[in-house]
């Protein structure tokens, strides 16, 4: 029995506008629960995008088309490659594109075998157009986007200011190219969320995901504490040369000079009172 959710998907909320940081991590949380749940079953998504996330008038999450049951038709693909169709054949059989394009994991776009670990790259990508509005690795075609996939890292760039650094570690880990070296449990990531929303949920009003501003603010703040360490020396400097003490004065020296009687003796007689 298929259940009936109303609401919009992602896809439609994200075209809304930005999405503010809190709300993003309640979103993100809740699809990570999701793919949690599934992957405890052995169950691969494989296609997670933000047109297969409803979210409901409650704000609830559900993550839809389990499965890849969407079959791609004998015509060309769409140009919009966040709606484009999904490519499937033979589930999980080696050299098949599997999942939507801008959202594959390198190894799908390579035509291998996938594991949760492919989830967790869509759910990197998701978090990513989440945050910045645009997805990471969309390009002008299907094979500029599997070239991206494959070869180029996000613009990281786009992301918000104030993104927390603890995201884009989350986002790092997720979008790592090699699955080996990817972060392997969604779980570890919900649970990064919640603690980063709890921290958030304790600080004033107006400071949400400001670990970035902070930092961004000790960087800005750098060159006016030099410049003032800089003015202190120099002031300190002057203050030792001028307030020295100067070397000690000493007195007059006394020349001793002829007696007059000595001097009288050497002029000319006729100079002398006794000539």
């Amino acid at each position: 029995m298929l259940e009936l959710v109303d609401g919009v998907t992602l896809a439609e909320r994200i075209a809304l506008g930005p999405i503010p940081l809190t709300d993003v991590l309640t979103l993100a949380t809740q699809i990570a629960d999701a793919l949690d749940a599934a992957h405890e079953r052995g169950i691969v998504h494989r296609d997670l995008k933000p047109a297969n996330v409803k979210i409901s008038t409650e704000g609830r999450v559900k993550v839809l088309d389990f499965g890849l049951a969407k079959v791609v038709d004998d015509g060309e693909l769409s140009t919009d490659l966040t709606h484009s169709p999904t490519i499937t054949e033979g589930a999980t059989r080696q050299g098949v594109l599997l999942g939507t394009v801008a959202y594959m994991s390198p190894e799908q776009a390579r035509g291998f075998a996938v594991d949760k670990r492919t989830d967790l790259w869509a759910f990197g990508c998701v978090l990513y157009e989440m945050l910045t509005g645009r997805a990471a690795f969309a390009r002008a075609t299907v094979t500029d986007s599997l070239a991206a996939i494959v070869e180029s890292e996000p613009d990281w760039s786009t992301l918000p200011a104030r993104t927390p650094p603890s995201v884009r570690r989350i986002l790092e880990r997720c979008l790592e190219k090699n699955s080996k070296r990817r972060i392997r449990d969604v779980g570890d990531v919900r649970t990064e969320l919640l603690e980063l929303a709890a921290a958030l949920a304790k600080r004033p009003s107006g400071t949400y995901g400001n670990e970035a501003g902070r930092s961004l603010r000790s960087r800005a703040l750098i060159p006016v504490i030099v410049g003032i360490g800089l003015m202190l020396a120099g002031a300190a400097a002057w203050i030792l040369f001028y307030s020295r003490p100067s070397a000690p004065s000493l007195p007059p020296r006394m020349e001793p000079i002829t007696a007059f009687s000595d001097f009288a003796s050497s002029l000319p007689c006729h100079q002398t009172a006794g000539c």
